[in-house]
């Protein structure tokens, strides 16, 4: 693993900015992924990188460049696989945010707790979907699932 191996900046394209709470927890996302990540394209020892998000017909696209912009590789992911983890994640997130005006502290608890699992449980995939390509730690793909999520969920609502 090389000291250079990390996101120092990463755009979503096709999404947005904005100020509702969507907006700003993936502004909170997009700052702890840059505050620490791992991030390294197998067969690649070019970081740290700058990456590019975006949904393209239906397949999450990434593109990666050094630091200075030059490509180092695109790649096409399937995000079939992730449509129902996408699902249960996006409503509980709703429950999550519908509890916080209107609910107990033990019910925001737990439900934050489900929304936890369902959020470890997209990390996990991701990682699997990333094998052989891009190697990831946990935490850097738990901030890439919510980044992705919402590109899909903004994909899906157009």
């Amino acid at each position: 693993m090389s000291a250079s191996e990390y996101i120092v900046s990463i755009d979503l394209l096709g999404l947005p900015g904005g100020d509702t709470t969507a907006d700003r927890e993936r502004r909170v996302a997009i700052s702890d992924l840059l505050d620490s990540n791992f991030f390294s394209p197998d067969g690649e020892n070019l970081g740290p990188y700058a990456v590019n998000l975006s949904i393209d017909d239906g397949k999450l696209a990434i593109e990666v460049k050094t630091e200075d912009g030059e490509p180092v590789h695109a790649f096409m992911f399937s995000l079939g696989p992730f449509r129902g983890i996408f699902k249960d994640y996006f409503m509980i997130c709703e429950s999550y945010h519908e509890a916080v005006r209107d609910s107990s502290l033990a019910q925001i608890e737990a439900i934050d707790m489900g929304r936890r699992g369902v959020h470890n449980e997209g990390a996990e995939l991701l990682r699997e979907r990333f094998l052989g390509k891009i190697d990831v730690d946990f935490e850097t793909a738990r901030r890439l699932f919510t980044l992705i999520g919402a590109l899909h969920h903004r994909a899906g609502s157009s």
